[in-house]
């Protein structure tokens, strides 16, 4: 069931995150390759003003994806796509969201923390729907969440393009 995609997601997301922007109703303001600047501060244990935050590369932010995000969902342990669409929506949305509303979808505590009780009915699940469908799945929570947002009528076409584009290629990785 293990996955070691975590090049190949980075990859993908970071495509999704773009460059810099400091767009006025984003309430990450300033951010570089999915980066904000309140989490690359705490990262770096300083200040960052825009030239730095302008300046972020792949392989600056590569670590911080991987501590902060893959291995917080349990990226390695995750099946492969299921672990791409977990940790897309754990980058726009947070660790805790995308693994509760995982949870929630495979019928477990939905505590924010995958372990092994999630790994476990994560296993049951996939038996019974696929990958695939378990991957299907959660991108349908993950519209429902989006189309609940007051800021959908903003973000929301990018939202769901990077949703269903998330979607499509984890389903090929499954």
């Amino acid at each position: 069931m293990a996955a070691k995609n975590f090049e190949k997601a980075l990859e993908a997301i970071l495509h999704h995150e773009g460059g810099f922007v400091n767009h006025p109703r984003d309430p990450g303001g300033m951010t570089n390759l999915g980066v904000t600047k309140r989490v690359w501060e705490q990262w770096i244990g300083t200040e960052a003003d825009e030239r730095e935050m302008r300046n972020l590369t792949p392989e600056k932010v590569g670590p911080l994806y991987k501590k902060n995000y893959w291995d917080r969902v349990k990226g390695d342990d995750l099946p492969s796509g299921l672990d791409l669409a977990v940790f897309d929506w754990a980058v726009n949305s947070g660790t805790g969201r995308a693994a509760k509303k995982l949870q929630s979808m495979i019928g477990t505590t939905a505590d924010g923390g995958i372990g092994p009780n999630t790994l476990k009915a994560l296993k049951a699940f996939t038996k019974e729907h696929g990958v695939t469908g378990a991957i299907e799945e959660y991108t349908k929570v993950r519209q429902d969440f989006y189309e609940s947002l007051s800021t959908f009528d903003t973000f929301g076409k990018g939202w769901t393009r990077r949703n269903q584009e998330t979607c499509d290629k984890a389903c090929s990785w499954a």
